[in-house]
């Protein structure tokens, strides 16, 4: 059975939702998630260090800036503002699908791991995350 998680976002950034995941690991199986939305990816990262989050963010930043940089001047796609192209860039690059074993109801998670929203857009979104445990 699938199910749908909404995860309410700021901004851009890393957003973990690993606590949300953990009601809907039950007995033995693969875990799958996917993002339904083309301005966002999803992430297994480190969740211990928050430094670990924001030099991630950054990384990107530098990779894919907003249409207004002048190393962006190759983009045609403007219409949905500065921060709309990038986004497209990074969910290209970014999975937007995960799957994580799950046994004896808990998800197969190494210590320092964490599951992620990574938003790319500017404003605030309202993210649906489809999930289906098989």
């Amino acid at each position: 059975m699938a199910s749908i998680l909404r995860i309410e976002t700021k901004g851009p950034g890393l957003y973990e939702f690993t606590d949300r995941l953990a009601p809907l690991a039950t007995g033995d199986g693969v875990m799958t998630l996917f993002v339904r939305h083309t301005s966002c990816s999803l992430l297994v990262q480190e969740n211990a260090d928050p430094s670990v989050q924001r030099d991630l963010h950054a990384f990107f930043q530098r990779l894919a800036p907003h249409t207004n940089d002048p190393s962006m001047h190759w983009v045609t796609h403007r219409s949905e503002g500065p921060d709309d192209m990038p986004a497209h860039i990074k969910s290209a690059v970014l999975p937007v699908s995960l799957s994580i074993p799950v046994q004896s109801g808990r998800l197969m998670l190494g210590t320092w791991q964490g599951v992620y929203l990574f938003e790319h857009r500017d404003r605030p979104h309202s993210r649906q995350i489809a999930v289906a445990l098989t």
